[in-house]
């Protein structure tokens, strides 16, 4: 290369880098979307309206072309469209779809099937009311040393952390996997052999620490719920354990025994809080975990939800106010007050259904969606859609309710906007923190 034409590619590299801060830039002076609250704190923290809601949708035989597809469906309420599905991108077969994240960057969103373990790998940025499927990663098996099941798509700078529910073998012993944003397979870390079961993960920076939960393995989640309740064995294969890690080092610190399958986490948002809620599926316990003077953590149960109403999902407000919890075997949103966090106060019960599973809040406070799919074989006979609420003079009231039974059953949603098309990264350009995490 001759001087000059070094020169110029320097230049060049110097330009998009300025691109790409003016695109920061941008993003800190004008809120560019909404985004729920237990995302990632590596992915920037944006306030405002949402335009999409992505929402990974479990296909299902003879409905459409019946396979898997990330749905866009509009929720701004300025749109024409407003509560009405946009777009379908379906992926080749069905594979259980379940949940999906984004890469710190905000331009893909990878997407994850429990039976196969393939990933789908979407681009967000480029039309973000269309999410266009660019990679399918087929190799998560053989990559990981036989772990399946890809459950929790976390950001991390340059990188995406992955929960996997199960081996191979159908087993609950299981780890946890980092992949590049380029799709490259970095390193399986294990689960500790005293809580081998795995499920969530979720990080607090300014704690370097790492929340772990645990479920059971793909024998049991690809069973027939009724069937798998009655048989007795079966049920004790299922994880009581949540794990507290140094994130940095990726190591195990303290292994915190949560009776009844403790599922989601979600860490407290605001900088002094160190605390975290879940909830549990067989107990039904809403549950805090707090870090203690001395620097462990504790639990403590702080609500309990319902005798046989199956927790499966819970949302933080962004203040840490309230925990959203829905459940599955009653299709009900409740609402929790933890301002004092030692104590879940029900605040707000919603009927959402026959069966309800997912739910997101808004970084502002004011919008909570749901969803009802859980797992193709727990699912209860019926209709399938997503419901959207706003909080009015201190009550929640309905917003719209979108039908999903032409198009699959609606699993995870994530947040999208039509701003971030402006402001995502130009490809091939890296950021000071993840130039910073390849050293």
């Amino acid at each position: 290369m001759t001087r000059r034409s070094s020169a110029i590619a320097r230049c060049h590299r110097h330009a998009l880098r300025f691109a790409w801060l003016a695109a920061v830039i941008g993003m800190m002076v004008t809120p560019v979307a909404a985004d729920e609250t237990c995302q990632s704190p590596f992915l920037p923290k944006v306030t405002g309206q949402e335009d999409y809601l992505y929402v990974w949708t479990l296909g299902v035989p003879g409905v459409s072309d019946g396979n898997d597809s990330m749905v866009t469906v509009d929720v701004n309420p300025k749109s024409p469209n407003y509560g009405k599905i946009v777009h379908r991108a379906p992926v080749p077969g069905r594979h259980e779809a379940h949940h999906a994240g984004f890469t710190d960057d905000r331009r893909h969103l990878w997407a994850g099937g429990l039976d196969t373990s393939q990933i789908f790998v979407f681009d967000v940025a480029a039309d973000p009311a269309r999410p266009k499927l660019i990679k399918t990663i087929k190799t998560f098996v053989k990559d990981t040393g036989g772990l399946v099941g890809p459950h929790t798509f976390y950001a991390l700078p340059g990188r995406m952390l992955i929960s996997a529910l199960a081996s191979k073998d159908g087993s609950g012993h299981t780890g946890l996997v980092e992949y590049g944003n380029d799709g490259k397979f970095i390193r399986t870390i294990r689960m500790p052999k005293e809580a081998p079961y795995g499920y969530d993960v979720r990080v607090n920076v300014n704690l370097n620490r790492m929340l772990t939960s645990s479920f059971t393995g793909k024998t049991n989640y690809m069973r027939p719920l009724g069937e798998l309740v009655k048989d007795a064995e079966a049920m004790k294969r299922v994880g009581d354990t949540m794990v507290v890690w140094d994130f940095h080092a990726r190591k195990p610190l303290q292994i915190l025994k949560v009776p009844g399958a403790p599922l989601e986490i979600r860490w407290a948002l605001q900088p002094n809080h160190h605390y975290a809620f879940t909830s549990t599926a067989l107990t039904n316990q809403l549950v805090l975990i707090h870090r203690k003077d001395d620097g462990t953590f504790d639990t403590k149960n702080i609500a309990n939800i319902g005798d046989g109403t199956l927790p499966v999902d819970i949302s933080i407000a962004p203040d840490d106010s309230k925990v959203y919890v829905n459940t599955f075997m009653d299709g009900t949103l409740r609402v929790y007050d933890v301002t004092n966090p030692f104590e879940g106060k029900l605040i707000e019960t919603v009927k959402l259904g026959d069966m309800a599973n997912m739910v997101s809040t808004s970084w502002d406070g004011t919008r909570v969606y749901s969803t009802n799919s859980l797992l193709s074989k727990w699912d209860k006979p019926g209709d399938y859609w997503l419901k959207a609420f706003a909080w009015e003079n201190g009550k929640l009231v309905p917003k719209f309710t979108t039908d999903f039974n032409p198009v699959g059953r609606a699993h995870i949603m994530n947040f999208g906007s039509n701003a971030m098309r402006a402001t995502a990264m130009p490809a091939g350009v890296e950021t000071p923190r993840r130039e910073a995490a390849r050293r």
